[in-house]
């Protein structure tokens, strides 16, 4: 379960505005990668936080409210399908990540990084920082960032399936599913699909 341990670390070593970062969409075929960045005050109670794969749709909507309403600071951001494309999905992560800490008002001046990579070959996290493994499993900070990444996507791709209903992105998000492939199948990429993503796809299609 989560603990304040690595934020009492960041503040015992001088930092005072200590953010949690985590992303979501990085798998999917379809659809942006998304970042949150948040600060929370120091003893914040919010029930049933966790890691955001841990927690139930209905009470992931609940949480990311409680989250907003109770951070002293908190940021959403994203990368696109196109982006994602030209950069790689690990450089796109690594932008995504640091357009949410961009966004902070106020700054934070360390960040928790979930994961183990704070670069690519062309983006890199500049925040001072340090990463944690399974961070949103084990840091307040990051598990509400991974909390909001995660609702602000799967709320995207519902919007995107009103625009793209063939491929009935609300159902699953992007991700591979064999529903995706069947929709794929018959209807081909749409313009916010990750056509780098589909490269094996594309090539048994042609085979």
């Amino acid at each position: 379960m989560p603990s304040w341990e690595y934020e009492e670390r960041a503040a015992a070593a001088g930092y005072t505005a200590v953010c949690g970062v985590d992303e979501a969409g990085a798998g999917p075929l379809a659809g942006p990668v998304y970042a949150a960045a948040v600060i929370l005050p120091r003893g914040l109670e919010l029930p049933f936080l966790n890691d955001s794969k841990q927690v139930t749709p209905k009470r992931r909507d609940q949480i990311f409210d409680l989250i907003r309403e109770g951070a002293a600071a908190w940021s959403v951001a994203s990368v696109s399908a196109e982006e994602i494309d030209e950069l790689d999905i690990l450089n796109a992560r690594m932008l995504a990540m640091q357009r949410a800490m961009d966004g902070l008002t106020p700054p934070a001046d360390y960040a928790l990084i979930d994961g183990n990579r704070d670069h690519g070959s062309r983006c890199a996290i500049i925040t001072a920082h340090e990463t944690v493994v399974k961070g949103d499993g084990r840091s307040f900070s990051i598990a509400a960032a991974s909390i909001l990444a995660k609702v602000s996507r799967d709320r995207y791709m519902e919007q995107l399936a009103e625009a793209y209903p063939q491929y009935r992105f609300d159902q699953h998000k992007g991700y591979g599913t064999k529903l995706h492939y069947e929709m794929l199948d018959r209807f081909g990429p749409s313009p916010v699909h990750r056509r780098t993503f589909l490269q094996k796809w594309e090539a048994k299609r042609h085979g």
